[in-house]
């Protein structure tokens, strides 16, 4: 008798049907969500893109397409369920750490800074401009001064009678539906014309501003000085596109393009606008080669390894200190002296060095007046007390991160290892210097390198305590006694104000900072992976 063998199950018939719970799953309360949060990105991507078509920036507009098509795919793919969780972190990893390192590193090969901030053409087109005279023998033409949404427009009436309305970037065009009465505008629809009040509010604006005639910059512009009559004006330089020259009409002399990005003359004299080239390694020879940078550069850089260092050092030691302390149980209250302790670093650091620069002041200061009776200690004022400062508020801002790394440290160390030290006859020292110490640095050497890192490059404490000053007497540059390499490199880019902006030289000294943090830590966290095998 012969058992028929049962028929094994398709795959096909072996999946279970769909059912409208499956359905209802997938396009439940959680759908909706996602769709509402994805439309917002897509629309702030949207609008990212249309910007950067505007404005010409191809780069971010490719960027920004591709992350929102990855965004897209992730999000409503059945089968990207890591990617869900990783690209918000690298999205945010590429926009500001990836662009940012490699924008300053295409910057700090060019001359990126005043008077080469731009393209040739803007450049061309700025000369042009600046060296405008007006057209001797021109007709005065009735002008009004228009408000076009905020923008600031002129309207004349030409020799033919006829109204025309031009702004900065848009040229004289004929306004065929203005009012004119008595030889001046009345109404020029889709503008508002200026009472004298507001024209006098905003006489600088008025004042400086161009109307091109036509969209050649040879026919020149429109401007005028009392709001009332405008003159036509033309620039004394010709620019020969053919010839990519730029000559001088009043003296014949004719300037042409050198390799630093600016048009120059035979007689070596160049013109005061430039655009941006690239320059190679001009500027890291600048920085090491040129005495006004090279000089400083080297005082700074000593410094600024003897306060990271010092920073760390003295910041471990008192806050390892405190934690041994507070570590012992027979100390009573152990849970309020560590909330206290902790204050400074619940403050901004910002804020906190702001208010010991006031603390520290010569004269006003509550620590002279009070503590010290009305002396006045230049705390912030003579370059070595001025270092003093700034090591001693990093002590009191940078104690409590110590305490608390050091303390959670302590805590981790298994209490049988500290017991069989002591059986093996280890004093407390012993046991404290063999064991105890050895345990905490695996847990601890990686922050004290990440600190040294962060203290290498603690703008916000100099830059609010002492503004890296007091300044430095035989330095050629703005450059500080208490200024450290990111504060100096703040100072020679210009943002403060004090110097020409010079991009591209404060960028190279950006790529020698990170080369030197990099090298540093890389050899360090080497060094650490022996403490592991403590382990």
């Amino acid at each position: 008798m012969s058992v028929k063998s049962p028929v094994a199950p398709s795959r096909k018939s072996a999946r279970p049907p769909r059912t409208s719970e499956s359905h209802a799953t997938r396009f439940g309360p959680g759908f909706f969500v996602k769709l509402v949060l994805m439309a917002l990105v897509n629309a702030l991507g949207v609008y990212v893109v249309m910007a950067a078509w505007g404005e010409e920036s191809y780069g971010i507009l490719a960027v920004m397409v591709v992350l929102l098509l990855a965004a897209n795919y992730v999000y409503f793919g059945r089968r990207t369920l890591p990617m869900k969780y990783l690209l918000p972190g690298l999205a945010f990893l590429l926009v500001y750490q990836v662009f940012v390192i490699g924008y300053t590193g295409y910057v700090a090969f060019t001359n990126y800074g005043d008077g080469h901030n731009s393209t040739k053409g803007d450049a061309i087109e700025a000369l042009l401009i600046q060296n405008e005279r007006r057209v001797e023998g021109s007709s005065a033409y009735p002008l009004v001064v228009l408000d076009d949404g905020g923008e600031l427009a002129f309207g004349i009436i030409n020799d033919d009678g006829d109204v025309r309305v031009g702004r900065a970037e848009v040229p004289l065009e004929t306004a065929g539906d203005a009012v004119v009465a008595d030889g001046t505008i009345t109404e020029v629809p889709g503008y508002e014309i200026l009472p004298r009040q507001e024209i006098l509010e905003r006489q600088g604006d008025v004042t400086e501003l161009r109307v091109p005639v036509s969209d050649d910059p040879e026919d020149g512009s429109i401007r005028t000085q009392d709001a009332r009559s405008g003159y036509v004006y033309i620039s004394t330089l010709h620019y020969d596109e053919a010839a990519d020259t730029m000559t001088d009409t009043l003296t014949g002399t004719v300037y042409t393009p050198n390799d630093e990005g600016q048009f120059e003359a035979a007689d070596g004299t160049v013109l005061p606008v430039g655009w941006k080239v690239a320059v190679g390694l001009d500027n890291f020879a600048t920085a090491f080669g040129d005495s006004r940078y090279a000089t400083p550069f080297v005082e700074v850089l000593l410094w600024t390894f003897a306060f990271a260092v010092l920073s760390v050092v003295s910041t471990f030691l008192l806050g390892l200190f405190l934690a041994m302390v507070f570590n012992d149980e027979r100390v009573r209250g152990r849970k309020i002296y560590r909330t206290l302790l902790i204050l400074p670093y619940a403050f901004p650091s910002f804020l906190a060095a702001l208010l010991w620069s006031g603390l520290l002041n010569r004269r006003f200061g509550f620590v002279n007046q009070v503590l010290l009776g009305g002396t006045e200690i230049e705390w912030l004022t003579d370059p070595w007390l001025a270092k003093l400062s700034v090591l001693g508020v990093n002590l009191w801002l940078g104690f409590p991160y110590m305490f608390l790394i050091c303390t959670g440290a302590l805590q981790s160390i298994p209490k049988d290892v500290l017991e069989a030290a002591t059986i093996d006859g280890a004093g407390k020292i012993r046991s404290w210097w063999s064991v105890t110490l050895p345990l905490l640095m695996v847990s601890t050497a990686p922050l004290l390198i990440s600190s040294f890192a962060f203290n290498f490059n603690n703008f916000n404490l100099v830059y609010m305590l002492t503004g890296g000053g007091p300044p430095m007497t035989d330095a050629s540059v703005p450059i500080g006694h208490t200024d450290i390499l990111i504060s100096m490199v703040y100072s020679i880019s210009g943002l403060d104000g004090t110097a020409a902006k010079n991009y591209g030289l404060a960028s190279a000294l950006s790529i020698v900072i990170f080369v030197i943090v990099a090298t540093i830590s890389v050899l360090s966290f080497r060094k650490t992976r022996v403490l592991e095998e403590i382990n």
